[in-house]
């Protein structure tokens, strides 16, 4: 262990309290996520560059889609987040204690399950507004890092999902885990799951054009993902009910490991389809 640890920086979890109304970082990285996610879905809807090439083009969908998609995405984070997390995570617990699913304010929730929750609203939605599918999946999946990365500081804010003890020089004592140093994992995470994957699809989409081949984004997103939770896992301590599973595995690692077989699948698929036609259409499509 290290003779010195960086102490844990003391950030009260409640960002803004104004009599019984306690508002919580958490809770302002959700809002701040849907707000910059919207405002940046919207960018890339409106530059028809990213479509139709050097030539212009026209997105196949509406800034009026991404207005009524982004509520459609929420409702999917929150409620896939939290099924994910009782079905994957804790199951056991809430079959005792059922009435205890509906209080999200008390924490719990899974990203897989919360993705999940994102795939089930962008079919449907796209099927009620007669759009294409795709294009949908690209525009939320070049979105979903910064969640991400809002999330995991969330998270590092909180003390919670805390790393595995190490003697590293930037290891952190942490208020809620012992008096061990540990890898903040957390940043780790939000670097990678956010800001570096966020990079690599901006390039992927401004550089290489990847919104003009239909489910590209989507693919490379899965891939990123699931490489960078992989990795992520292996700084991170598992949840304490669940612990590690056969052979040092994690719940995360299980779940993690699909993402990237079935992101290859989908990118190199898109990759042997033509891209996408100039002057898109407005309506159709997959």
């Amino acid at each position: 262990m290290p003779l010195f640890a960086i102490p844990f920086p003391v950030i009260d979890p409640v960002a803004i309290e104004i009599g019984p109304l306690a508002i919580r970082w958490y809770a302002l990285a959700y809002v701040a996520s849907i707000l910059v996610g919207w405002w940046y879905m919207l960018r890339l809807v409106a530059d028809g560059r990213l479509w139709g090439g050097p030539e212009g083009g026209t997105a196949p969908l509406e800034k009026r889609d991404v207005d009524d998609l982004i509520l459609w995405v929420t409702l999917g984070i929150v409620l896939g987040g939290r099924v994910g997390y009782v079905l994957f995570y804790n199951l056991d617990y809430f079959a005792a204690h059922p009435a205890e699913i509906l209080q999200i304010w008390t924490g719990g929730m899974s990203f897989h399950g919360g993705f999940l929750g994102v795939v089930l609203a962008v079919l449907v939605f796209a099927r009620v507004r007669g759009r294409p599918v795709s294009a949908m999946a690209d525009i939320a999946a070049a979105t979903a890092p910064i969640g991400l990365m809002l999330g995991r500081l969330a998270n590092f804010i909180n003390g919670e999902l805390w790393g595995r003890t190490t003697d590293v020089a930037w290891a952190m004592v942490f208020p809620f885990a012992g008096p061990e140093p540990r890898h903040p994992s957390q940043l780790y995470q939000a670097a990678m799951e956010g800001l570096i994957l966020f990079l690599v699809l901006r390039l992927l989409t401004h550089r290489y054009e990847s919104l003009r081949r239909p489910w590209l984004t989507t693919g490379a997103f899965l891939i990123g993902y699931g490489l960078a939770r992989i990795i992520g896992e292996q700084f991170r301590m598992p949840d304490a009910h669940i612990g590690f599973l056969w052979g040092g595995l994690t719940m995360g690692i299980v779940l993690s490991v699909p993402m990237v077989l079935i992101g290859a699948g989908v990118v190199t698929v898109s990759l042997m389809r033509p891209k996408r036609a100039a002057e898109a259409s407005s309506t159709g499509g997959a």
